[in-house]
């Protein structure tokens, strides 16, 4: 079975197991640092491990909901995942979480699936092969002008008055999973996407290889390209966006050094 296969096959079960479990009511208490997580987060975890490891025994783990092993960074591939990516959507009773799935090679996805079970929407992308949805090709949108673009990110920051120049007018909405954005932004479903806020490794690996095969870019704010399987798994920011977007955003916030 091919890398992409075996994790399409075991995104998708872990979506099913994840509507059953709402279904069903869930279990919710708060992790270390206050962010929540469900019981249905701990088991598609545990489904994703037993699956994936048994396929590929030689390959490291890198997982939200696993305590993190250093033997990862000896191993020539790893699996970086997010087994419920936008919990708080998905404790909410909201569609916009995602199962997230890469295979790591070198610091660089080689495979790639972003699999939301509540939409039926699986974005799946091999390196070389172009990325689909639903088996079909995508691509970013060739909007030139952030006037009126389609942005995901938090309204209410753009609009802060602290900004030398103020942005212009745009469509701005939120999605909970940061994978499910940065699929999104690569569909050309929204112009660009834009998080000044430190993410993990596992909300953006599959997504940063989907994104990368057609084309549109994925950086931190200062304008810095992602490593994956380092030490410290965290990225500071996020911004992605089609290739005329990018530049201009990066324009506009590259200047700030976060905390």
């Amino acid at each position: 079975m091919t890398e992409l296969d075996l994790i399409l096959d075991a995104a998708r079960e872990a979506g099913e197991l994840a509507l059953t479990a709402r279904a069903g009511g869930l279990k919710i208490w708060s992790k270390e640092g206050g962010s929540p997580v469900t019981d249905a987060d701990l088991a598609v975890d545990a489904l994703l491990k037993d699956r994936l490891l048994a396929a590929r025994p030689d390959y490291g783990w890198l997982s939200e909901e696993t305590v993190d092993d250093p033997a990862r960074l000896t191993t020539r591939r790893q699996f970086v995942v997010d087994p419920i990516d936008g919990t708080v959507a998905f404790m909410k009773n909201k569609p916009w979480f995602a199962v997230s799935i890469a295979v790591v090679e070198n610091g660089r996805p080689i495979a790639g699936v972003v699999h939301a079970p509540a939409l039926n929407e699986t974005y799946a992308a091999i390196a070389g092969g172009g990325a689909t949805l639903n088996g079909a090709a995508i691509s970013p949108s060739d909007t030139e002008d952030l006037e009126d673009a389609a942005m995901l990110g938090d309204a209410k920051m753009f609009v802060h008055p602290a900004w030398t120049t103020p942005w212009p007018a745009m469509r701005v909405e939120s999605r909970n999973s940061i994978a499910y954005r940065v699929c999104l932004v690569a569909a050309g479903a929204f112009d660009a996407a834009v998080a000044l806020s430190p993410k993990s490794e596992w909300d953006l690996a599959a997504a940063d290889l989907i994104r990368a095969e057609v084309g549109a870019c994925l950086t931190d704010h200062k304008g810095q390209g992602f490593r994956y399987n380092r030490p410290i798994p965290l990225v500071p920011s996020l911004v992605c966006a089609n290739a005329a977007l990018q530049p201009l955003i990066l324009a506009r916030v590259g200047h700030i050094d976060l905390p």
